[in-house]
């Protein structure tokens, strides 16, 4: 996600017009969750500086800053301290953007008496991800992180609920992954791992250029469920002070960030301009992200590009399929 990420963590990254992570938030409460630690490392301060103790979205936030990345398991493990209460800990991965029913996998947790409890569904290509072997009751046989082969086409879509005493079975202080190590050294001890595998519910790794985009794109065409409710779908989403020229074409999911100018003439499709950016007069952008405060010149042609903060394009340039950072 370079170069947006050279500047901010990739769940504060907006979508549509909102940090990342914001829509994950909701969704737990939604659910229910009153009380969230966010575990955090890279640029930690900006998550307390934006949410601070979380009651602007009705919960009770807590941070968990590692010193030094710790890996998925040391960052559970290092977050545990600040948990309240005894009950099982619902997990999210701060890459994904999901419909899961967050109340019917701690359900599944509770009911089948499991230690640790995982999301699960079917991709047409599973090599990209940890891949997980089942029993026809849905217990977690094997856990296989990213091979070439896999032996099914089940994922780890992401999200979990860990009983405390496998939470805290997690080594402190010590970089651990819970993908290669925690999960198979369960399993292998005999542990109760269970699974809900559900298919049906929206699921998107925001991850890569293309999936960020279609995240922000979805969220206004209304294709993937908006916790945030803050605006109807639509074929655009134009955030407060955005000017927007005569006859510019805003379509596909666009969103135009706070304060953003937006020329004359201008054809934006699929794409998603930060705030403070100014796209020059007859300019056609697809697919594109353009930074904050960047700035792309008249008739300029981009196609698959991510421009970082401040970047410039000059008049008539095109560009397609590159990042691009200021200077």
């Amino acid at each position: 996600m370079r170069p947006l990420t050279l500047t901010t963590p990739k769940p504060m990254l907006p979508l549509a017009g909102i940090p990342f992570i914001t829509h994950q938030l909701l969704r737990a409460r939604q659910a229910g969750v009153e009380h969230v630690v966010l575990a955090t490392s890279y640029r930690a301060a900006m998550f307390r500086d934006h949410f601070a103790d979380g009651a602007g979205l009705g919960l009770a936030l807590s941070y968990a800053v590692e010193d030094e990345p710790l890996g998925t398991g040391g960052a559970l493990r290092n977050a545990a301290g600040h948990l309240r209460g005894d009950g099982p800990v619902i997990i999210l991965n701060g890459d994904v953007l999901g419909g899961l029913d967050l109340a019917a996998l701690v359900d599944r947790h509770r009911h089948g008496g499991a230690e640790v409890t995982l999301h699960l569904r079917r991709v047409p290509d599973p090599a990209a991800y940890g891949v997980v072997t089942t029993d026809p009751d849905g217990r977690v046989l094997a856990f296989e992180e990213k091979t070439r082969h896999p032996s099914t086409d089940q994922i780890n879509a992401g999200t979990y609920v860990f009983s405390r005493p496998a939470l805290l079975s997690i080594p402190p202080g010590r970089v651990v992954s819970v993908e290669r190590e925690t999960f198979p050294r369960l399993i292998a001890a005999g542990s109760r791992i269970l699974s809900l595998l559900d298919d049906d519910a929206y699921w998107l790794d925001i991850g890569t250029p293309a999936t960020y985009i279609r995240g922000n794109c979805d969220l206004v065409t209304g294709l993937a469920p908006a916790a945030a409710g803050h605006a109807p779908p639509g074929e655009r989403l134009v955030l407060a002070g955005a000017e927007i020229g005569d006859g510019a074409e805003l379509s596909g999911g666009t969103v135009v960030g706070r304060n953003a100018e937006i020329a004359a003439g201008a054809q934006l499709h699929r794409s998603v301009i930060f705030d403070n950016a100014r796209i020059g007069r007859g300019a056609r952008l697809t697919d594109t992200v353009v930074g904050g405060g960047a700035r792309v010149g008249a008739g300029a042609v981009l196609n698959g590009v991510m421009l970082g903060d401040l970047t410039e394009v000059r008049p008539g340039a095109r560009l397609l399929a590159a990042t691009a950072t200021a200077g």
